[in-house]
Protein backbone atom coordinates (compact mmCIF):
# COMPACT_ATOMS: atom_id res chain seq x y z
CA UNK A 1 0.00 0.00 0.00
CA UNK A 2 1.19 3.52 -0.65
CA UNK A 3 2.66 5.12 2.46
CA UNK A 4 1.89 8.81 2.59
CA UNK A 5 1.82 9.78 6.25
CA UNK A 6 1.74 8.45 9.81
CA UNK A 7 -1.95 7.52 9.45
CA UNK A 8 -0.96 4.84 6.94
CA UNK A 9 0.38 2.85 9.89
CA UNK A 10 -3.16 2.20 11.13
CA UNK A 11 -4.77 1.95 7.71
CA UNK A 12 -4.16 2.62 4.03
CA UNK A 13 -4.35 5.99 2.35
CA UNK A 14 -8.03 6.23 1.56
CA UNK A 15 -11.15 8.20 0.86
CA UNK A 16 -13.74 7.69 3.58
CA UNK A 17 -14.10 7.55 7.35
CA UNK A 18 -13.22 3.91 8.08
CA UNK A 19 -10.53 1.50 6.94
CA UNK A 20 -12.90 -1.42 7.48
CA UNK A 21 -16.04 0.07 5.95
CA UNK A 22 -14.43 1.96 3.09
CA UNK A 23 -10.83 0.96 2.27
CA UNK A 24 -11.51 -2.74 2.83
CA UNK A 25 -14.70 -2.51 0.81
CA UNK A 26 -12.79 -0.90 -2.08
CA UNK A 27 -10.27 -3.76 -2.04
CA UNK A 28 -13.05 -6.38 -2.09
CA UNK A 29 -14.60 -4.62 -5.08
CA UNK A 30 -11.24 -4.44 -6.89
CA UNK A 31 -10.53 -8.10 -6.16
CA UNK A 32 -13.93 -9.07 -7.54
CA UNK A 33 -13.34 -6.97 -10.66
CA UNK A 34 -9.97 -8.64 -11.27
CA UNK A 35 -11.39 -12.12 -10.72
CA UNK A 36 -14.31 -11.37 -13.03
CA UNK A 37 -11.81 -10.14 -15.57
CA UNK A 38 -13.96 -7.46 -17.20
CA UNK A 39 -16.19 -4.47 -16.60
CA UNK A 40 -19.47 -5.95 -15.27
CA UNK A 41 -22.67 -4.83 -16.95
CA UNK A 42 -24.64 -5.76 -13.83
CA UNK A 43 -23.61 -5.83 -10.19
CA UNK A 44 -25.85 -6.99 -7.36
CA UNK A 45 -24.24 -6.08 -4.03
CA UNK A 46 -25.50 -7.77 -0.84
CA UNK A 47 -24.32 -6.40 2.51
CA UNK A 48 -24.31 -8.48 5.70
CA UNK A 49 -23.98 -7.69 9.40
CA UNK A 50 -22.47 -4.32 10.26
CA UNK A 51 -22.12 -3.52 6.58
CA UNK A 52 -25.88 -3.97 6.17
CA UNK A 53 -26.60 -1.63 9.06
CA UNK A 54 -24.22 1.20 8.22
CA UNK A 55 -23.26 1.00 4.55
CA UNK A 56 -25.04 4.21 3.56
CA UNK A 57 -23.63 6.30 6.39
CA UNK A 58 -20.10 5.00 6.00
CA UNK A 59 -20.09 5.10 2.22
CA UNK A 60 -19.49 1.37 1.90
CA UNK A 61 -21.75 1.26 -1.16
CA UNK A 62 -19.62 3.95 -2.84
CA UNK A 63 -16.47 2.09 -1.81
CA UNK A 64 -17.49 -1.29 -3.24
CA UNK A 65 -18.58 0.29 -6.51
CA UNK A 66 -15.35 2.27 -6.61
CA UNK A 67 -13.51 -1.03 -6.35
CA UNK A 68 -15.58 -2.46 -9.18
CA UNK A 69 -14.49 0.57 -11.20
CA UNK A 70 -10.91 -0.43 -10.31
CA UNK A 71 -10.21 2.72 -8.28
CA UNK A 72 -7.47 2.67 -5.63
CA UNK A 73 -8.44 3.23 -1.98
CA UNK A 74 -7.40 6.90 -2.12
CA UNK A 75 -8.98 7.76 -5.47
CA UNK A 76 -11.18 10.83 -5.06
CA UNK A 77 -13.58 9.45 -7.69
CA UNK A 78 -14.88 7.00 -5.06
CA UNK A 79 -17.16 9.78 -3.81
CA UNK A 80 -18.94 9.75 -7.19
CA UNK A 81 -18.42 6.10 -8.03
CA UNK A 82 -22.08 5.11 -8.37
CA UNK A 83 -22.87 7.91 -10.80
CA UNK A 84 -19.69 7.18 -12.77
CA UNK A 85 -20.43 3.45 -12.87
CA UNK A 86 -23.96 4.00 -14.11
CA UNK A 87 -22.71 6.46 -16.74
CA UNK A 88 -20.30 3.75 -17.91
CA UNK A 89 -23.18 1.27 -18.25
CA UNK A 90 -23.06 -0.67 -14.99
CA UNK A 91 -26.49 -1.50 -13.56
CA UNK A 92 -26.33 -1.53 -9.76
CA UNK A 93 -28.60 -3.23 -7.24
CA UNK A 94 -28.11 -3.17 -3.46
CA UNK A 95 -29.56 -5.57 -0.90
CA UNK A 96 -29.06 -6.38 2.77
CA UNK A 97 -29.20 -9.76 4.49
CA UNK A 98 -28.12 -11.51 7.68
CA UNK A 99 -26.00 -14.62 8.16
CA UNK A 100 -24.60 -15.32 11.61
CA UNK A 101 -21.80 -17.43 10.14
CA UNK A 102 -20.34 -14.48 8.26
CA UNK A 103 -17.88 -11.88 9.51
CA UNK A 104 -19.81 -8.67 10.44
CA UNK A 105 -18.23 -6.76 7.53
CA UNK A 106 -19.16 -9.10 4.70
CA UNK A 107 -20.37 -8.37 1.18
CA UNK A 108 -21.44 -10.64 -1.67
CA UNK A 109 -20.99 -9.41 -5.22
CA UNK A 110 -22.93 -10.99 -8.08
CA UNK A 111 -21.36 -9.79 -11.30
CA UNK A 112 -22.72 -10.36 -14.79
CA UNK A 113 -21.80 -9.47 -18.35
CA UNK A 114 -24.36 -9.61 -21.15
CA UNK A 115 -23.86 -12.78 -23.14
CA UNK A 116 -21.04 -13.82 -20.80
CA UNK A 117 -20.40 -15.44 -17.48
CA UNK A 118 -21.61 -14.68 -13.97
CA UNK A 119 -19.36 -14.68 -10.91
CA UNK A 120 -20.48 -14.62 -7.28
CA UNK A 121 -17.74 -13.48 -4.91
CA UNK A 122 -17.94 -13.31 -1.12
CA UNK A 123 -15.53 -11.15 0.85
CA UNK A 124 -15.02 -9.70 4.31
CA UNK A 125 -13.22 -6.56 5.47
CA UNK A 126 -11.30 -7.67 8.58
CA UNK A 127 -9.75 -4.40 9.72
CA UNK A 128 -7.09 -1.91 8.73
CA UNK A 129 -8.04 -2.18 5.07
CA UNK A 130 -7.25 -5.90 5.02
CA UNK A 131 -9.67 -8.33 3.41
CA UNK A 132 -10.39 -12.03 3.08
CA UNK A 133 -12.11 -13.55 0.09
CA UNK A 134 -14.35 -16.31 1.45
CA UNK A 135 -16.01 -17.85 -1.56
CA UNK A 136 -16.23 -17.90 -5.34
CA UNK A 137 -19.23 -19.27 -7.23
CA UNK A 138 -20.35 -21.44 -4.34
CA UNK A 139 -16.89 -22.82 -3.52
CA UNK A 140 -15.70 -22.34 0.06
CA UNK A 141 -12.16 -21.03 -0.31
CA UNK A 142 -10.31 -18.44 1.74
CA UNK A 143 -7.49 -16.15 0.64
CA UNK A 144 -6.30 -12.58 1.00
CA UNK A 145 -5.26 -10.21 -1.73
CA UNK A 146 -1.94 -9.54 -0.02
CA UNK A 147 -0.23 -11.74 -2.60
CA UNK A 148 -0.81 -12.49 -6.28
CA UNK A 149 -3.45 -15.19 -6.61
CA UNK A 150 -4.08 -17.84 -9.26
CA UNK A 151 -7.55 -19.42 -9.42
CA UNK A 152 -8.12 -22.58 -11.44
CA UNK A 153 -11.62 -23.92 -12.07
CA UNK A 154 -11.50 -27.59 -12.98
CA UNK A 155 -13.06 -31.00 -12.59
CA UNK A 156 -12.17 -32.91 -9.44
CA UNK A 157 -9.74 -35.46 -10.82
CA UNK A 158 -6.66 -37.22 -9.38
CA UNK A 159 -3.39 -35.37 -9.75
CA UNK A 160 -4.78 -31.93 -10.62
CA UNK A 161 -3.20 -30.14 -7.65
CA UNK A 162 0.12 -31.86 -8.39
CA UNK A 163 -0.04 -30.78 -12.04
CA UNK A 164 -0.71 -27.16 -11.09
CA UNK A 165 2.13 -27.18 -8.55
CA UNK A 166 4.56 -28.74 -11.02
CA UNK A 167 3.75 -26.25 -13.78
CA UNK A 168 4.23 -23.29 -11.45
CA UNK A 169 7.45 -24.73 -10.06
CA UNK A 170 8.87 -25.26 -13.55
CA UNK A 171 8.23 -21.57 -14.20
CA UNK A 172 10.04 -20.49 -11.04
CA UNK A 173 6.82 -19.49 -9.27
CA UNK A 174 6.85 -20.13 -5.52
CA UNK A 175 3.60 -21.18 -3.83
CA UNK A 176 2.90 -19.53 -0.49
CA UNK A 177 -0.58 -20.88 0.18
CA UNK A 178 -3.12 -23.14 -1.47
CA UNK A 179 -6.81 -23.89 -0.88
CA UNK A 180 -9.03 -26.37 -2.71
CA UNK A 181 -12.77 -27.02 -2.65
CA UNK A 182 -15.08 -29.24 -4.66
CA UNK A 183 -18.83 -29.62 -5.07
CA UNK A 184 -18.66 -33.40 -4.90
CA UNK A 185 -16.40 -36.33 -5.67
CA UNK A 186 -15.55 -36.15 -9.35
CA UNK A 187 -17.54 -32.92 -9.71
CA UNK A 188 -16.58 -29.29 -10.20
CA UNK A 189 -13.68 -27.95 -8.14
CA UNK A 190 -11.52 -24.88 -7.67
CA UNK A 191 -7.90 -24.52 -6.64
CA UNK A 192 -6.68 -21.18 -5.27
CA UNK A 193 -2.94 -20.51 -5.13
CA UNK A 194 -1.27 -17.49 -3.53
CA UNK A 195 2.17 -16.97 -5.03
CA UNK A 196 5.23 -14.90 -4.22
CA UNK A 197 5.40 -13.41 -7.70
CA UNK A 198 3.27 -12.87 -10.77
CA UNK A 199 2.42 -15.99 -12.74
CA UNK A 200 3.73 -15.73 -16.32
CA UNK A 201 1.06 -15.94 -19.01
CA UNK A 202 2.79 -18.92 -20.62
CA UNK A 203 2.51 -20.87 -17.34
CA UNK A 204 -1.21 -20.09 -17.24
CA UNK A 205 -1.52 -21.25 -20.84
CA UNK A 206 0.04 -24.58 -19.87
CA UNK A 207 -2.45 -24.94 -17.02
CA UNK A 208 -5.31 -24.03 -19.37
CA UNK A 209 -4.19 -26.82 -21.69
CA UNK A 210 -4.68 -29.48 -19.00
CA UNK A 211 -7.61 -31.82 -19.44
CA UNK A 212 -10.55 -30.95 -17.17
CA UNK A 213 -9.44 -27.32 -16.63
CA UNK A 214 -12.32 -24.94 -17.46
CA UNK A 215 -10.97 -21.52 -16.55
CA UNK A 216 -7.82 -19.91 -15.19
CA UNK A 217 -7.82 -16.50 -13.46
CA UNK A 218 -4.90 -14.42 -12.20
CA UNK A 219 -5.53 -11.46 -9.91
CA UNK A 220 -2.90 -9.17 -8.42
CA UNK A 221 -3.32 -5.94 -6.47
CA UNK A 222 0.09 -5.95 -4.82
CA UNK A 223 2.08 -4.15 -7.49
CA UNK A 224 -0.34 -1.22 -7.44
CA UNK A 225 -0.51 -0.94 -3.65
CA UNK A 226 3.21 -1.10 -2.95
Amino acid sequence: MRFKDVFSIIGPSMVGPSSSHTAGAVRIGRAARRIFGAFPDQAEIVFYGSFAETYRGHGTDLAVVGGLMDYATDDIRIRSSMALAEEAGMRLKFKTAQNAAYHPNTVMLKLKKHGGREDIILGASIGGGNVELLGINGFDVKFTMNYPVLIVFHKDTPGMVAHISRILGEGGVNIGYMDVDRKGRGGEAVTVVETDEAVPEERMDVIRSLSYVHRVVFADLTSEEA
